[in-house]
């Protein structure tokens, strides 16, 4: 079973378990968040919002996280970038545009990357992550939100539930470094 911190830190490339913050059986099903929260009557019929979220990612490894601004659920809680794909808009389209109203910049380069279905008290997701290399402009806090640039561990918290498979793809991925390097070394 997958399972995710309620610290929501990840130390030395290690995600530390609690079972009623994330958790899903299998990669591809719906993980769900708080589960120990009821949902709502008729919460099986949900239908599943798209969401398109950035990852920036500087030069230097790190990549930024934003606070999901007062009046939204989880209001406070640490985050990736992003937000609902209208209709009409492709997911690269629905990036550029939250991006824009959110932080000001405009994306020059990015990546699809993963895809990840959530299921909150409050709505199923499914989150489509996107690698951002490029931008144009100093970032805008426009919904009042804080931002802050993380590597790992990352020392902000609390952290989106949504938020954690990423860190934890993030993780993944420096450790495979981590350790292509050493075989190179050897």
């Amino acid at each position: 079973m997958w399972l995710f911190s309620l610290q929501e830190t990840l130390q030395g490339g290690l995600v530390h378990t609690d079972p009623l913050r994330l958790s899903a059986t299998q990669v591809g099903q719906v993980r769900v968040a708080d589960g120990q929260i009821p949902r709502p009557e008729g919460a099986g019929q949900r239908p599943m919002t798209q969401v398109a979220v950035g990852v920036l990612i500087r030069s230097d490894g790190s990549f930024l996280l934003t606070t999901r601004p007062e009046g939204k659920a989880y209001a406070g809680h640490w985050e990736f970038p992003g937000g609902k794909v209208e209709q009409g808009e492709t997911v690269e389209q629905a990036l550029t545009r939250e991006l824009r109203e959110e932080l000001g910049i405009e994306v020059t380069r990015c990546v699809a990357w993963q895809t990840e279905c959530i299921d909150y008290p409050h709505a199923l997701v499914q989150l489509h992550f996107y690698k951002v290399f490029e931008w144009q402009g100093e970032l805008q806090m426009r919904e009042g939100q804080q931002f802050a640039w993380q590597s790992l561990p990352v020392q902000v918290s609390p952290v989106l539930p949504g938020t954690l498979p990423v860190l934890e793809w993030l993780a993944q991925a420096q450790s495979s470094i981590s350790n292509s390097a050493f075989s190179v070394a050897a």
